[in-house]
């Protein structure tokens, strides 16, 4: 099948005005243009990079929701309470409620919303801190980023709404009040002026500009980063400019499997633990939970002090997560024919990596991980020749802190007050995620709220609000 190609609208063809604008072209943009065009808004995407698609178009695993249809569909019996509560553990009991009860009621209809534009998400699978396959990924088990990307860009482009790449936002206009009238953008034929009566920012996080992740956490200074190059905060600077307040901006995520060793990164996704990865030392042991959730995981890998873990699983696991296709055909991959050739590759103990093995295989069969606790991911075994490894290591991944917004997805200033006009939502915003996001739901959040930011954005033009 060939590659689907979006055309971006030239600019010369913006407008002096819109009903709102959205500045960020990942899937928390792309939903909320999507959602004010169908509820009548004018509505024009503002995007700083040339290629669409922000750190969404890099997700892998899968997209979190509770009591969904096709969980019943696959005989699954689920509760919105338990991803609740799950979700607020793993978030140290430091999320912001309001927020995430939103989030959770409304998760399963945007699976719903995104299945009428052609975007099915059939298939599950399962992640960490999770008790329940939730995280819904297309039938052909691809990465669930690109598909979305790709199919929210046809929808847009049939809907003719206009997206402007290699255009940067620099400045939230606002009036003697506060209330914001527009942006400022530059793009290829120089700076211009665009009026709205509302404001939409979904620029993403900050994880990979080293300026803000050193001011608030310096201990994360040298790490490597998962995120796309354009990750720098751009939206966090506007919203403060406009008189934002920001929240939680220790909160930083750092993704326990990683490749690190190129010059580039690349996230190796939760899914590959879900469907029954585990992770070894050199003395080919496991030595942590593999799904318990990413900050203990990470913390445990860092703790070896042994230059990262390796990931292993066998033709039954890569099967199920077709993700594994890329890292191999980039060189990811280290092959064996057998377990003892594989820990030979690596250097990891043959002896000790059969054992662990054996032992693993043992745990699955009577469905009892006595050596670590682990209870989902156990679908299969290790045992369908050939066998694989990844090297991996923790790397800098999301960006919990943001602006501070409230459930309808308004932005607020230093006192709490609203500021009239300027919504934010997805990696830009804050509070949702506690300490610690779970896997499954940065992309759940895209689309739940993007949705939201597009629904509040389009009642306030209409004077609803």
């Amino acid at each position: 099948m060939a590659k689907y190609e979006f055309k971006s609208s030239p600019i010369d063809l913006v407008n002096p005005s819109y009903d709102l604008v959205v500045i960020g072209a990942g899937g928390t943009g792309l939903s909320a243009a999507l959602q004010a065009h169908e509820l009548g808004a004018s509505v024009a995407v503002f995007e700083k990079n040339e290629v669409l698609g922000g750190n969404t178009s890099k997700a892998s695993s899968g997209m979190n929701a509770a009591e969904s249809l096709v969980q019943f569909k696959h005989g699954i019996i689920d509760n919105k309470a338990d991803f609740y509560q799950e979700t607020l553990k793993g978030g140290g009991n430091l999320n912001d409620e309001a927020m995430l009860s939103y989030f959770v009621d409304h998760a399963a209809l945007a699976i719903d919303w995104l299945k009428q534009y052609g975007v099915e998400l059939d298939d599950l699978t399962i992640t960490g801190g999770m008790s329940k396959k939730r995280a819904h990924r297309p039938a052909s088990m691809a990465p669930v980023g690109g598909y979305l990307i790709t199919g929210l860009l046809k929808s847009i482009e049939a809907a003719r709404i206009p997206v402007f790449n290699k255009t940067k936002v620099v400045k939230v206009l606002q009036d003697e009040k506060g209330k914001v009238t527009g942006i400022d953008i530059v793009g290829p034929d120089g700076r211009r002026k665009v009026m709205a009566k509302a404001v939409i920012l979904a620029t993403g996080g900050f994880g990979a500009s080293k300026e803000i992740i050193k001011k608030y956490r310096p201990d994360l200074e040298g790490y490597k980063t998962t995120n796309q190059a354009g990750a720098t905060g751009d939206g966090l600077i506007l919203g403060e400019e406009a008189g934002a307040e920001l929240v939680q901006m220790d909160f930083i995520q750092v993704h326990p499997t990683a490749q690190t060793d190129g010059e580039k990164t690349f996230l190796i996704g939760e899914a590959v633990r879900g469907e029954g990865a585990i992770l070894v030392n050199k003395a080919g042991q496991r030595f942590i939970n593999e799904l318990d959730t990413r900050k203990v995981v990470s913390a445990a890998i860092t703790g070896l002090n042994e230059d990262g873990a390796y990931l292993i699983f066998d033709q039954g696991v890569r099967d199920h997560v077709k993700a594994v296709e890329f890292y191999d055909h980039i060189g990811l991959v280290e092959h064996g024919a057998t377990l003892e050739e594989l820990a030979g590759k690596i250097g990891v103990d043959a002896a000790g990596l059969e054992a662990t093995v054996a032992s693993w295989n043992e745990a699955v069969k009577g469905q009892d991980d006595q050596a670590f606790g682990r209870t989902t991911g156990m679908d299969r075994d290790i045992s369908v020749a050939p066998y694989f490894a990844i090297h991996i290591h923790p790397a800098i991944h999301y960006t919990m802190g943001g602006l501070h917004i409230n459930p309808e997805t308004q932005v607020l200033g230093k006192d709490d007050k609203v500021i009239e006009g300027l919504y934010a939502a997805g990696e830009v915003s804050g509070g949702l995620h506690g300490n610690n996001r779970i896997g499954g739901n940065s992309v759940a959040e895209t689309v739940v709220f993007g949705r939201q930011a597009g629904i509040q954005a389009s009642k306030f033009v209409r004077g609803e609000n």
